[in-house]
């Protein structure tokens, strides 16, 4: 018999016919002749009913067939008498896989915080909540995929390991083989030709540079992977590793850029209503009521595209009591965000023409000479949820740049070299993909939509 998913099993508008299945138990309960469990394979929310009839193949097992423990079930699909279910097993034969000691498994059938679930991060995905969150990641991941691929987009992989600081933030992990016990020193300070690499290397903050060398040769492309930030924030919208998707279009502008990524977010907020349509009504229903209609508002909305400038007299003129002021030349911060998205235009808001001081060196300048060609896309309930910009393509504005945020340049000369033979406008942005299934899941905290978090003073499993 062929394996079945219990999601298959339980949605088949056929009956009666042989089944296999497998999974975990997740209740147990007995009758006089029969005992009744329910099974979860991960493939769906819901549980496969399966009666065990009292002297079939296996049954002597029963009593060590507790919940936790995994199974495999052969037998016969048939409709449900029950309420609240449309089909399940008649068992014919039933193996216990693998035991799940009752008195020490943590995850009995009751409610469980999810701070105490992050301390048993290798069974938690077996709880409803987390069982939809990863779901929900899945489904994401695989829209995004399909929006660049049906775009014409080339995904390319950019390294992890990179001794250029794509942000100049200085928050990068350090890679490096050197005995820290007899750090090798020369004039200055470690002597890194002595290291592994040659050189002062740490794991990537973005794949950003490297994604734009590609584009000038591929044309448009994206990556979609691991990225690091050694930035010691314990909130509940930071890790320390978690995914980016990085976009960059060659021959683009800003106003491509923005265009990109409303059309990006409507289709991955669509796919991920139409294909995780059962987890997305459990988020609906328990972790965030309203997060479905504020999704479909989104898709359903014309992007309101603002320039910095207005949006800080918008701002100042509110009358509200912010935390933190509001000053041409500040970066917004979250509750700004959200006024101009929640109250002021009640839809999604672009904000572009932000200063050159509070942003990074690769921005294209305005011919203002004090504006970059940047943008952040707000959404109501979050705030920024995507950044980019066009890209500085012209040289000398580069490396005046550089110097003037006291980056070296000799350091970027494969990525100056870009404007040396053949530049181009170009433009991308950036989504940090915990924050979308994040604000998508309705979850408070990020530490909650990744399988494994990794924060300051964390990294356990």
């Amino acid at each position: 018999m062929k394996r079945t998913r219990v999601v298959d099993l339980i949605d088949a508008e056929s009956k009666d016919f042989d089944v296999l299945a497998r999974g975990w138990v997740r209740t147990r309960r007995e009758s006089k002749d029969f005992s009744f469990i329910e099974i979860n394979d991960g493939s769906c929310m819901r549980n496969l009913q399966v009666v065990v009839p009292a002297g079939i193949e296996g049954y002597d097992e029963m009593p060590r067939i507790t919940t936790g423990a995994s199974v495999e079930v052969s037998g016969r699909l048939v409709a449900s008498p029950g309420e609240g279910q449309k089909n399940e097993v008649q068992a014919q034969r039933i193996s216990l896989i693998g035991i799940a000691d009752p008195d020490s498994f943590p995850l009995q059938k009751k409610r469980h915080s999810f701070e105490f679930l992050r301390e048993i991060a290798h069974l938690r995905p077996r709880t409803n909540t987390f069982g939809a969150v990863f779901r929900v990641r899945n489904v994401l991941s695989y829209a995004i995929h399909t929006f660049f691929q049906e775009k014409g987009f080339v995904y390319v992989h950019t390294p992890v390991i990179t001794g250029s600081d794509c942000e100049g933030a200085g928050e990068m992990f350090r890679v490096t083989t050197l005995d820290m016990n007899k750090v090798p020193m020369a004039e200055g300070g470690v002597d890194y030709s002595r290291d592994f690499f040659g050189t002062q290397s740490g794991l990537t903050v973005s794949g950003q540079l490297e994604g734009e060398m590609l584009s000038m040769a591929l044309g448009d492309i994206y990556t979609f992977g691991p990225t690091f930030r050694a930035e010691n924030s314990n909130t509940t919208r930071h890790l320390s590793e978690f995914w980016m998707v990085e976009p960059e279009m060659a021959f683009a502008t800003l106003e491509d850029d923005y265009a990109l990524a409303e059309e990006f977010l409507k289709y991955t907020f669509s796919y991920t209503l139409q294909h995780a349509a059962e987890d997305m009504e459990f988020f609906n229903t328990r972790i965030k009521k309203g997060i479905i209609d504020t999704l479909q508002h989104i898709m359903e909305s014309p992007f309101e595209v603002m320039e910095y400038t207005e949006a800080v007299k918008l701002l100042s003129a509110s009358g509200e009591n912010f935390e933190y002021p509001v000053e041409w030349g500040s970066d917004l911060q979250t509750e700004h965000e959200r006024w101009l998205t929640e109250k002021k235009c009640k839809k999604p808001v672009v904000v572009i023409n932000y200063p050159k001081d509070i942003k990074a060196f690769y921005m294209k300048r305005n011919d203002d000479d004090t504006t970059v060609r940047a943008m952040d896309v707000l959404v109501p309930g979050v705030g920024e949820i995507i950044g980019g910009s066009e890209r500085e393509d012209r040289l000398q504005f580069l490396e005046d740049r550089m110097k003037e945020m006291g980056l070296n340049p000799e350091e970027y000369w494969w990525y100056l070299d870009l404007r040396r033979y053949g530049s181009a406008p170009h433009a991308g942005f950036g989504l940090g993909f915990e924050r979308t299934v994040q604000f998508v899941t309705g979850m408070q905290n990020i530490r909650d939509v990744i399988p494994f978090p990794r924060t300051p003073g964390n990294a356990r499993f």
